[in-house]
């Protein structure tokens, strides 16, 4: 499984859960196999600081992600990662390791949309 990470800085596993996938400045890319972390990748999100509707959710699909993690996103952003066939989850807080940690572990399962503001239904 290739889980993405929406990531505050470019520290990988000790790097901060970033509050929204789209305006964060790095991805956390990590390849899971049998519950263990075979890879840790970090990538630069090419869209930040320029927001692009639908971009960073193709620029994750490209990625070959399995699965979004973020603080937030927009109901838009849910329903197209959705369609892409990533398994959006929302409501990440802390540090990348144990945010990924408590995804293994099931209890970081389910994706809601940001409450309000038009800046978090952007895609």
């Amino acid at each position: 499984m290739r889980i993405a990470i929406a990531s505050e800085s470019d520290e990988g596993l000790e790097g901060k859960v970033a509050e929204h996938f789209g305006r964060c400045p790095y991805y956390t890319i990590v390849q899971v196999e049998g519950g263990a972390i075979e890879s840790v990748e970090v990538v630069a999100n090419p869209f930040y600081g320029r927001h692009i509707p639908g971009e960073a959710p193709a620029f994750i699909r490209d990625q070959g992600a399995d699965v979004i993690i973020a603080g937030g996103m927009g109901r838009r952003a849910i329903a197209l990662f959705q369609r892409y066939g990533i398994r959006p989850v929302t409501g990440a807080t802390g540090r990348v390791r144990d945010v990924l940690e408590d995804f293994l572990k099931g209890r970081l399962s389910e994706a809601r949309p940001c409450p309000g503001g038009e800046a978090h239904e952007e895609v």
